[in-house]
C-alpha cells in the first residue's frame, strides 16, 4: 500500500487493528480452554464477546470509508498471540500457568491501546467525528482498570499503614521460619481489563 497522505496512513493503521482484533477473536477460545481458574476462563470468554464488538465498530468505520478491512496481516499481534499459544501448552503448577496466560493477555492489551490511541488521533486530525466516537468507546474499554487510591487520599494513607503492619508481621514470621515459595493468586496477577466490567453498549 502506497502512503501519500494522512488518510492513507489512517486506513493502513485501521487495517492493522482489524487484523489484530480478528486474530484475538480466534485466539481467545484457546486461551480460555487452557486456563485452569474458572474466573480466568470466564474473563477470557467475556473478553471474546467484547472483542467481537470492537471488530463490529471497526467494520462500521470501513463501511463509512467505503473500504475493505481485509488484505493486511498484523505481524505484531501474530507474534504476541504465538507467545500466548506457547504458554497455553506449558506444563506445570496450574496457578503459575494461569499467571503466564494473564501476562500474555496484558501484552496484547497494551499493544491494542497504543494502536487505538494512534488511529483515534488520526481520525481527529481528519475531522472524522463519527470515527472518533467509535474508537473512543473501544479505547475507553481497553484502558479501563481497577482504580487505586490516590497517594494523598485518606484511603491510601490507611492502606499504606495496613501494608506496613503486614510487612512487619511477615518479617517477624520469616525470622522464625524458613522461606517458602508460593504460587501467585489470580487477584495478584490480574490487573488486566480481561477481568473488568462488561463492555459499553455500541
Amino acid at each position: 500500500m502506497k502512503l501519500e497522505s494522512l488518510k492513507d496512513l489512517y486506513l493502513e493503521q485501521l487495517k492493522d487493528l482489524y487484523s489484530a482484533e480478528t486474530q484475538i477473536v480466534d485466539a481467545l477460545p484457546k486461551m480460555a480452554e487452557a486456563a485452569h481458574s474458572a474466573d480466568l476462563r470466564k474473563g477470557f470468554n467475556d473478553h471474546l464477546r467484547q472483542t467481537e464488538e470492537h471488530v463490529r465498530r471497526l467494520e462500521k468505520i470501513f463501511q463509512n470509508l467505503q473500504e475493505s478491512p481485509k488484505g493486511h496481516t498484523c505481524e505484531g499481534m501474530k507474534g504476541l498471540l504465538k507467545e500466548g499459544a506457547e504458554m497455553a501448552k506449558m506444563k506445570g503448577e496450574p496457578s503459575v500457568i494461569d499467571a503466564g496466560l494473564i501476562a500474555c493477555a496484558q501484552r496484547v492489551e497494551h499493544y491494542e491501546i497504543a494502536g487505538y490511541g494512534t488511529v483515534r488521533t488520526y481520525a481527529e486530525m481528519l475531522d472524522k467525528d463519527d470515527h472518533v466516537t467509535l474508537l473512543e468507546r473501544t479505547l475507553h474499554r481497553r484502558r479501563r482498570r481497577p482504580t487505586s487510591a490516590s497517594p494523598s487520599s485518606p484511603r491510601a494513607t490507611s492502606t499504606r499503614k495496613r501494608r506496613s503492619a503486614e510487612q512487619r508481621v511477615r518479617r517477624g514470621n520469616r525470622e522464625r521460619s524458613p522461606p517458602r515459595e508460593r504460587s501467585p493468586s489470580l487477584e495478584e496477577v490480574a490487573p488486566c481489563s480481561v477481568f473488568s466490567a462488561s463492555d459499553d453498549a455500541s
